[in-house]
């Protein structure tokens, strides 16, 4: 460790702390990519009163994840956003998180994962035979039911599709208060009658009667579906005192894959069909490899490790457009980086987007190119230079789930249709929980 600083790490200069707070809201990913460019790994700005470090060095956000990440919990935003997760994996803290991923963990073992690509298989050759050539979807919402229905079959052996719109809706109206909860002054907000809060309510009423009623099926029957949620009835915490979850811990965890499940994988599946549209060279190699792998026949979880460009595609995509794009962490004690003295309770920003557009790690970062993700090109990198699902004992616990997922709906979808941007579709990224397209993705299906 050094010797304690006490100078501040270089920021935009602000006489108005509320400025700061205006240009994060007003276009977050461009106002920490300039903060990033202008003042280097370590940027400090003001959010009203609250002090807050951008960290954008692959070895500092490794400390801070990994090796110190005792001394962080996750940022007030995410506190907040228990009005809607409860105590989940991805909200909880301390030994009760510890225990929870002990819990949660052996559903996502690589064996039980592989039992699940046959459901996505099966999903999504059923989507691909809706289509009709010529038609233009938006993909956005077509990539959300498909992945709705995927997380609703292997999580709880339950059938969503029929409810996909009116479930899919509910998950819109909380993702869009979930990302006001992230603001200061946000709990003020919330206690007023807003039209917004209600329909926060109604979503959230919605999801927990789903979800109840599901567990308390499962609980009345007793019996194995051979599903997540069976796996988590079942539990129970050898390392601890033995027990199981209760019917609240059960919606809690459900609730959290639920969402996250199926909200980060459709929106970039979304994001690689807009980019293999527009890179025709690299959806040509794409297809190359579907035709050679498969041979016409649907794929199986054995042709997952066979799909490698395929794979590529999909990882480049999370660089360009990462559907989770900047983790927050607040300091529990001070702290150390570099020069840099850390006072307790201040937040520290890491943003994937910021990181994964550096030239230092990507050159050339704006251009799509699958081939970053060849096994000696990966090697070169740091660590933390791409992290789209996290790190450390936070690292998201359904990465393989959503590896495999994206890798085999993708093959499935495209043996029968290449997709093709409606000329003039506005895109434009909304950051959110999840970097979505702002306007959806209006495509044309082409036979393949």
């Amino acid at each position: 460790m050094s010797t304690v600083a006490t100078k501040l790490p270089p920021g935009p200069n602000s006489f108005i702390p509320v400025i700061n707070l205006i240009s994060l809201r007003r276009d977050p990913l461009g106002f920490l990519t300039r903060l990033a460019k202008e003042y280097g790994e370590i940027a400090f700005f003001k959010l009203g009163p609250q002090p807050v470090y951008l960290i954008s060095n692959p070895e500092y956000i490794r400390e801070i994840l990994i090796t110190h990440n005792k001394n962080f919990m996750k940022g007030e935003g995410l506190q907040r956003a228990k009005r809607l997760l409860g105590e989940g994996l991805l909200t909880s803290e301390g030994e009760y998180h510890l225990r929870q991923r002990r819990l949660v963990q052996p559903a996502f073992h690589r064996q039980r994962i592989a039992g699940y690509a046959s459901t996505m298989i099966d999903y999504a050759a059923r989507l691909r035979d809706k289509w009709n050539g010529g038609e233009a979807l938006d993909i956005s919402r077509e990539m959300m039911r498909l992945t709705l229905a995927i997380a609703g079959k292997t999580l709880f052996d339950a059938d969503v599709e029929s409810e996909a719109d009116e479930i899919g809706d509910a998950l819109s109206q909380t993702m869009q208060q979930f990302n006001r909860m992230t603001l200061p002054f946000s709990q003020l907000m919330e206690k007023l009658p807003l039209p917004s809060t209600r329909r926060f309510l109604k979503g959230r009423e919605r999801l927990d009667k789903t979800i109840y009623q599901i567990i308390e099926e499962r609980r009345r029957s007793g019996r194995d579906h051979g599903d997540l949620l069976s796996m988590l009835v079942s539990a129970r915490d050898e390392e601890g005192d033995g027990s199981g979850m209760s019917d609240e811990q059960l919606r809690d965890e459900a609730m959290t894959i639920f969402l996250a499940g199926h909200e980060t994988t459709a929106t970039a599946l979304t994001w690689t069909w807009y980019l293999l549209s527009t890179n025709p060279e690299a959806e040509s190699k794409f297809h190359a490899e579907i035709d050679e792998v498969l041979g016409g026949r649907l794929p199986t979880a054995e042709d997952y490790p066979k799909l490698k460009y395929t794979e590529m595609v999909f990882a480049e995509s999370m660089r360009l457009f990462p559907p989770a794009w900047i983790i927050g962490r607040r300091a529990l004690n001070d702290y150390q980086i570099g020069d840099y003295h850390i006072p307790a309770r201040s937040i520290l920003l890491m943003s994937q987007y910021v990181m994964h557009h550096n030239p230092k790690y990507f050159p050339d970062p704006e251009r799509f190119d699958p081939e970053r993700w060849r096994p000696e090109a990966k090697e070169a990198r740091p660590q933390f230079s791409y992290f789209p699902f996290g790190g450390g004992p936070r690292l998201c616990i359904g990465e393989s789930f959503a590896w495999m997922e994206g890798v085999l709906v993708m093959a499935t979808l495209a043996q029968k249709w290449k997709l093709r941007i409606v000329p003039g579709h506005p895109v434009d990224l909304q950051p959110l929980v999840t970097l979505r397209p702002k306007h959806g993705m209006k495509m044309t299906v082409e036979m393949s």
